[in-house]
C-alpha cells in the first residue's frame, strides 16, 4: 500500500509504527454553524481511507476533533447573546447529524478543545522550559526561529517567509521576536470564555490544540495526519514545529492532504453567493449521492461540484442501487439448485474484482478507480446472473459487491419502508385493474405513482416498488 506523503511529496509504501495498526489524527472542523461541502471532502475521502485500512486488517485509532474554542464560535455567540458553549454544543451535535447522513464512521475519539486545556497548558510550559516558546504581557509566543525544519511540510523557505511578513501588522505584532512566531496562549477579551494558566486568563491558540489533542489519544509519534490542503500552511507546518520541540520525537510519519472543492468553477464563497451546507444538499439528494461524487474524484485532484455532476452521480448511485436490489431479490427468491461448474466460474469470477478494488485503493486512496472496479462489477453482475440464477450465484456476488461498497462507504440497499396508506391503495388498484384487463387504468395509475416519486417493477414475484 502506497501513500502519498506531502512531507516528502512522493508515494511511500506504507509501514505503520506497530504492525497491524495504525494512529490517524484528522483535523475536524470549527463548530459555528453547519458544516458547508468544503468540509465534508476529508470527511468523506479520509473516512472512506479508514474503511480501507479496516478492510485489509488494520485496527485503526481514528482522530477527529471537534474545535470549540474560536473567535468565530465567539463572535456567533454574541451575535445570538448567547454563550460559546452553546454554540458549540449546537453545531456538534448538528455535524454529527450531517456525518451519520453521509455514512462518516464516528471516530474512535470526537475530542473537544475545551476539555484538553489541561494538556495544552502542560506542553505550552514544557517549550517554554526548552526555549522553544517565551512570553509577553500575558501572550506566549511560539519561537519559530528555533525549529530548524520549519517549512518543510509547505516546502517553503524561511528566509523567505519572513520577508514576506516584514509588513505584516497584527495585534501584538510589535511584542514578536520574529514576524512568524505565532500565539500558543492568549489573555482573555471582555465577554470572552478563558481558563487559567501561569501567564494569564486566557485561551489557547488553534494550533496548539490539535498538537496536544493527537498526542493524548494517539501518542507523541502517529502514523498519519491529514486534512485539507488549506491546513498545510501555517496549521500544520505549526502543529510539526510545537510538537516536535515539545516531544523530542517527529510528530507524523505520513501526511495526506485533500484538494479543494470547488463550485461551478469558483472558489466557494458566501459573497460569490455560491455556499453550500452539506444541509443545504440534503434537501435536492440523499447524501450517499454527494458521498459518490465526492470519490468520483482523486483525492488530491481539485473537485469541482455542480448541478450537472450530481446528477450524474445520482444516476451512478442508482445503477449500483438497482443491480444490488436485483441481486438481493435473487438470493431471497431464486431458485435453490446447487452451483452448475459455470456458475461456480462466475462467481469466482465476481470474487476476482476484490483484487482489482485492492489494487486501486493500494495506489494512494484512489477511490475513483475503486469506484470504477465496482462499475465493471455491476456490469458483470447483470450480464451473467441472469432472472432465474440459482440464489446461492446471487448471494455470493452480492456479497462481494456490498463488501466493495461498504469499503465506500456507500448504503447500496435500503432499508424496506413502510408507504403511507394512500400510495399502498394506488398500488392495489393498479393490480385490480390489470386482473381486469384494463391496462389503460394501470397504466394511468403507474403514472400517477410515477409523478409522486414511486417507480413500479413488475417481476416475476409480483409488484416491486422504489422510491425515484
Amino acid at each position: 500500500m502506497k501513500i502519498f506523503n506531502s512531507l516528502t511529496m512522493t508515494k511511500q509504501e506504507f509501514r505503520p509504527i506497530e504492525p497491524g495498526k495504525v494512529s490517524m489524527y484528522v483535523c475536524g472542523p470549527t463548530v459555528y454553524n453547519l458544516i458547508h461541502i468544503g468540509n465534508a471532502r476529508p470527511m468523506i475521502v479520509f473516512d472512506t481511507f479508514r474503511r480501507y485500512l479496516e478492510h485489509r486488517g488494520f485496527e485503526v485509532n481514528y482522530v477527529s476533533n471537534f474545535t470549540d474554542v474560536d473567535d468565530k464560535i465567539i463572535k456567533a455567540a454574541q451575535e445570538e447573546g448567547v454563550t460559546a458553549e452553546e454554540i458549540a454544543s449546537r453545531y456538534i451535535e448538528e455535524c454529527k447529524k450531517d456525518m451519520a447522513a453521509m455514512n462518516v464512521k464516528p471516530a474512535t475519539t470526537h475530542p473537544q478543545a475545551t476539555k484538553e486545556i489541561g494538556g495544552m497548558i502542560d506542553m505550552i510550559s514544557k517549550l517554554i522550559e526548552k526555549g522553544h516558546a517565551y512570553e509577553k504581557n500575558g501572550t506566549v509566543y511560539f519561537s519559530t526561529r528555533s525549529f530548524r525544519n520549519y517549512g518543510d511540510l509547505s516546502h517553503k523557505n524561511l528566509d523567505d517567509l519572513r520577508s514576506g511578513f516584514r509588513d505584516l501588522k497584527v495585534s501584538g505584532e510589535d511584542e514578536k521576536e520574529d514576524p512568524l512566531d505565532f500565539v500558543l496562549w492568549k489573555p482573555k477579551k471582555e465577554g470572552e470564555p478563558s481558563w487559567p494558566s501561569p501567564w494569564s486568563d486566557g485561551r489557547p491558540g488553534w494550533h496548539i490544540e490539535c498538537s496536544v489533542m493527537a498526542k493524548h489519544y494517539l501518542g507523541d509519534t502517529i502514523d498519519i495526519h491529514a486534512g485539507g490542503e488549506d491546513l498545510v500552511f501555517p496549521h500544520h507546518e505549526n502543529e510539526i514545529a510545537q510538537s516536535s520541540c515539545a516531544n523530542g520525537v517527529p510528530f507524523a510519519n505520513y501526511w495526506m492532504h485533500n484538494a479543494f472543492l470547488n463550485i461551478d468553477n469558483r472558489k466557494m464563497s458566501k459573497s460569490l453567493g455560491n455556499f453550500f451546507t452539506v444541509r443545504d444538499i440534503s434537501e435536492k439528494y440523499d447524501l450517499q449521492v454527494l458521498r459518490l461524487f465526492m470519490l468520483s474524484a482523486h483525492y488530491r485532484s481539485p473537485l469541482n461540484f455542480s448541478a450537472e455532476l450530481m446528477e450524474s452521480a445520482k444516476a451512478s448511485l442508482t445503477r449500483i442501487c438497482n443491480a444490488a436490489g436485483r441481486l438481493k431479490d435473487l438470493a431471497e427468491h431464486g431458485s435453490s439448485a446447487p452451483l452448475s461448474e459455470a456458475d461456480e466460474k462466475v462467481l469466482a469470477a465476481a470474487r476476482s474484482f476484490t483484487a482489482k478494488f485492492d489494487e486501486r485503493m493500494d495506489d494512494d486512496n484512489n477511490t475513483a478507480d475503486a469506484l470504477a472496479v465496482v462499475f465493471d462489477l455491476v456490469r458483470y453482475a447483470n450480464s451473467e446472473v441472469p432472472d432465474g440464477a440459482p440464489a446461492a450465484l446471487a448471494k455470493g456476488v452480492l456479497d462481494v459487491l456490498l463488501e466493495l461498497t461498504d469499503v465506500l462507504g456507500l448504503i447500496v440497499i435500503r432499508k424496506e419502508e413502510d408507504l403511507d396508506s394512500e400510495i399502498a391503495s394506488l398500488i392495489e388498484e393498479r393490480q385490480a385493474a390489470r386482473k381486469r384487463k384494463d391496462f389503460a387504468e394501470a397504466d394511468r395509475i403507474r403514472d400517477e405513482l410515477k409523478s409522486r416519486g414511486i417507480e413500479l417493477l413488475d417481476t416475476r414475484e409480483g409488484v416491486k416498488w422504489k422510491r425515484i
